[in-house]
């Protein structure tokens, strides 16, 4: 088992927590991280990209004029994507981009998330911020205490007050421990875990 300290808004230490070794100090490996989080990021594409075609224009099928005879360039309807106005040829469609990863490599690349955060020290591991009224200024203040200007914060449970405080911080987030994913790990420099959210993380991956 890892200890860590846990400290209070004011960055002092108030005691220490286990973490657990089978989930916050296992053998990081660059490409599951990479193949998890091009997953999530294929995932959240809209696919809506979307191009007139052919059968898109309005317009009738006909041919224009004859093939021989006028002394002008053959053609065919004027819907063809030599035309002004006419269709495009091959252009994007709407289409999903998801696709989904085997959950055990899911699971591993979370484990080996929080792990590189726990290995480069910048893991840490709050108390409670106990914000009792929506106010940003409480929470701002409680991160310059911490020294964290950039930070993942997890939450174990619904705490709206503390969420909407938050919610303006530039470079801060604040996710519940059921939405703890690679990619917002990975993407912020610290990874803050409220004590409370620690059994929470660690019940989600142990099974």
């Amino acid at each position: 088992m890892a200890v860590v300290d846990v400290l209070n808004v004011t960055g002092d230490k108030v005691s220490q927590a286990e973490l657990a070794d089978d989930i916050f100090n296992v053998a990081v490996k660059g490409s599951v991280l990479h193949e998890v989080v091009k997953m999530q990021l294929a995932n959240r594409r809209a696919g809506s990209a979307s191009v007139t075609n052919r059968s898109d224009i309005t317009g009738s099928t006909k041919k224009l004029y004859r093939q021989k005879g006028t002394g002008n360039a053959r053609s065919g309807s004027i819907k063809s994507p030599l035309r002004r106005g006419g269709g495009v040829i091959f252009g994007p469609q709407p289409k999903s981009w998801a696709y989904k990863v085997p959950k055990k490599v899911r699971k591993l690349a979370l484990k080996m998330a929080l792990s590189s955060r726990f290995q480069g020290d910048n893991l840490m591991v709050v108390d409670t911020f106990g914000v009792d009224e929506i106010k940003t200024k409480t929470v701002v203040k409680a991160l310059t205490d911490l020294k964290v200007d950039n930070a993942l914060i997890v939450t174990d449970a619904e705490d709206i007050k503390f969420e909407l405080s938050a919610r303006n911080i530039k470079g801060v987030k604040v996710i519940r421990t059921e939405g703890l994913n690679v990619y917002d790990i990975l993407k912020y420099n610290k990874l803050v875990l409220i004590e409370s959210s620690i059994k929470g993380i660690e019940g989600r991956l142990s099974a």
